[in-house]
């Protein structure tokens, strides 16, 4: 008879038979940078999360040195919105002085820049739009110049998440052409219209103004659906592709993972990190233990990189 248990019969046989580790340097932190000064909004869905404006972002930024965690993603939240979310690629941009602060003060810490119209547009939508449609092509002009902006601020990586079809080859195409070949491409391939989002839009000022956002994000019903997203995307020049939410879509993660050979990560949203938070102030949740089993599906599901607000926790400061 095989004996599973004499591999757990102790604390140092465990650790040495265990199969999938969750570092630091896996994971990458989002943080929201608003406009104006002095600034630390807590985002109350979201305990422990704050909006910071560039001025207080000392306090932060400090934490992920110490934490020697991958790096972070900026959200950007700009006092003045319209149509054509100009903000989204202004020179002088909430996101794009943000990025140069960072780089100034932390050329250690790798940024990634969340390349979507949703925070900057007046409507709340992740594209043009013309009465309550979401057009397509005609926004990647414009995330393709959100992209090269951000590129010459300084960021590291660009990340589309609007979900609109051919954005990766788009950016791609505009980034090589901007002189920017060697930076990183990860897209938000197989993005689901999720209510797991919601605690993100407080956080991020991007309700929708209209309607909602099924004709651009996937359906959650689908899963094969989910597997041509990322084949497209990895076609069109995507160095990295994405599931987003995690913890109900890990099934598309593992089969991405078995189908591509290409890094994948995983977005462990808003919604999932609220959650966890509201059951761990009931005391009803051993936080740390649920965090770390959580994050440990989704590196055991294939993610190379998960992104989640739940790092600086995880690693202790």
């Amino acid at each position: 008879m095989q004996r599973f248990r004499r591999l757990r019969s102790d604390e140092r046989i465990r650790a040495m038979m265990q199969e999938t580790r969750v570092h630091p340097k896996d994971l990458i932190y989002p943080m929201f940078v608003i406009e104006g000064e002095n600034i630390k909004n807590p985002v109350d869905s979201m305990p422990g999360i704050f909006q910071y404006s560039i001025d207080r972002l000392d306090e932060i930024l400090s934490r992920v040195k110490e934490a020697g965690i991958g790096g972070i993603m900026l959200f950007g939240i700009p006092v003045h919105k319209d149509p054509q979310g100009s903000q989204a690629y202004a020179e002088d941009g909430i996101t794009q002085r943000a990025v140069r602060f960072i780089k100034e003060k932390y050329p250690e810490i790798y940024i990634v820049t969340d390349i979507c119209l949703c925070e900057y547009t007046s409507h709340g939508h992740c594209g043009m739009v013309r009465g309550e449609e979401i057009l397509n092509d005609e926004t990647l002009p414009y995330l393709v110049k959100m992209a090269v902006s951000l590129a010459r601020a300084g960021a590291d990586m660009a990340a589309p998440s609007d979900m609109m079809d051919g954005r990766v080859a788009a950016i791609r195409e505009g980034l090589d052409q901007a002189g920017f070949t060697q930076m990183p491409i990860m897209a938000y391939s197989a993005k689901f219209a999720s209510a797991y989002y919601g605690p993100f839009r407080d956080a991020a000022h991007s309700a929708p103004g209209f309607g909602d956002r099924k004709s651009y994000q996937m359906d959650f019903a689908n899963g094969q659906e989910a597997i041509r997203e990322i084949e497209a995307d990895i076609e069109e020049g995507a160095d990295i592709v994405m599931v987003k939410p995690a913890l109900a879509y890990l099934d598309v993660l593992k089969e991405a993972s078995l189908t591509f050979k290409v890094p994948l990560a995983v977005y462990n949203v808003s919604g999932e990190y609220a959650m966890v938070k509201a059951a761990a102030a009931k005391g009803w949740i051993d936080e740390r233990r649920i965090v770390m089993e959580n994050l440990t599906a989704m590196k055991r599901a294939g993610a190379k990189i998960i992104i989640t607000y739940h790092a600086l926790d995880l690693c202790g400061v």
